[in-house]
C-alpha cells in the first residue's frame, strides 16, 4: 500500500471536519450572554435529561478522560450551573443536577446547537447521511477489534 500525507486522508478530513465545525459552532455559543463551551453545554445536557449518569458514563460519552470531566463539573458547580447533592440511595457518591440558571443556559443554547447542525449539515442528502454512517460505523468496528 503507497503511504499517503496525512492531508490526503480520510482520518485528516474526518479532523478538519470535525475542527471546523467546533470552531463555527463555538463562535455561535459565544454570542450568548453566558460563557459556556460546547462541552460544558453538552455536559450539562447528559445530567439534565440523565441525572444518574455517573463521571465514567459522562467521561465516556463526551471522549474525555474522567479528571478532565470533573474539573468541568467543579467550574459549572462554582458558576452555579451545576448543583452538587449528597445522593440519597449512596452517601458515597455525589448526584448532579442543573440548577435554574443551567436550565436557562440550556434553553438558550439548543436552538444554537440545532441551528449549527443544520448550517454544517446544509446540501447533504439523507442517502449521503446514511452512507457516512454505514462507512464511519466500519471504520469504528474495523478499529475496536
Amino acid at each position: 500500500m503507497e503511504y499517503k500525507a496525512s492531508s490526503e486522508t480520510i482520518f485528516y478530513q474526518i479532523e478538519k471536519a470535525i475542527k471546523q465545525y467546533r470552531v463555527m459552532a463555538q463562535g455561535n455559543l459565544n454570542k450568548l450572554e453566558y460563557k459556556v463551551t460546547i462541552n460544558q453545554i453538552l455536559l450539562m445536557l447528559q445530567i439534565d435529561r440523565n441525572p444518574e449518569i455517573s463521571q465514567v458514563e459522562l467521561a465516556e460519552l463526551l471522549f474525555k478522560d474522567v479528571a478532565s470531566v470533573t474539573r468541568m463539573i467543579e467550574l459549572l458547580v462554582k458558576r452555579n450551573f451545576l448543583l452538587r447533592e449528597e445522593d440519597k440511595k449512596d452517601r458515597r457518591k455525589k448526584a448532579l443536577k442543573t440548577t435554574d440558571k443551567g436550565k436557562r443556559v440550556l434553553e438558550l443554547a439548543i436552538p444554537i446547537i440545532k441551528k449549527n447542525r443544520e448550517i454544517a449539515q446544509n446540501d447533504i442528502t439523507e442517502e449521503e447521511k446514511e452512507i457516512l454512517f454505514k462507512l464511519l460505523g466500519k471504520i469504528i468496528l474495523n478499529t475496536s477489534k
